[in-house]
């Protein structure tokens, strides 16, 4: 009978365990690795452009795709592009001046490290590169535009030709 009863308390442990984590792990967006930040901080398109209209002022959007990717047109309360890659020679590479770039942004602005930014590039992949370089520089509330341009124009968002 002991062992019933004991059987029974774990059963009754592991099943609320299991409900706890189930419904944290819901709160946290299923998103590609590829997508996924070090901050751990994202927003969809529709998210993105309803904090801007309440936020805009005291907020950063900064579209990273490539001045080709946005000679065809960018979200229109993007404040910048920075590109988080370059084409050097017909290969691309990393932007070593994304950082201070950002930081010149920033500053222009009038906000600071601690401001909130907001990152988006074609469909969130390297928006989450740009995401974590600003990380591990420093910055603590970078987020992550996850269905990127392609999720703004499906969602007809205003956009800049």
């Amino acid at each position: 009978m002991n062992l019933i009863y004991r059987v029974g308390q774990l059963a009754i442990i592991l099943s609320i365990f299991t409900l706890i984590t189930g419904c944290n792990n819901n709160n946290k967006p299923e998103l590609p690795k590829s997508k996924r930040t070090d901050l751990e901080l994202y927003l969809s398109t529709i998210e993105a452009h309803n904090l801007l209209e309440k936020e805009g002022q005291k907020t950063l959007f900064i579209d990273v795709r490539t001045p080709a990717e946005v000679a065809e047109g960018m979200p229109a309360p993007a404040d910048a592009n920075i590109p988080i890659v370059r084409q050097n020679n017909n290969q691309t590479e990393f932007n070593d001046d994304f950082v201070t770039a950002v930081e010149a942004s920033l500053a222009e602005k009038g906000l600071n490290k601690d401001s909130p930014i907001l990152l988006i590039c074609r469909q969130g992949n390297r928006s989450a590169v740009a995401t974590n370089t600003l990380a591990k520089a420093g910055y603590k509330k970078v987020y992550n535009v996850t269905d990127g341009a392609i999720g703004w124009r499906k969602n007809d968002l205003p956009w800049n030709q």
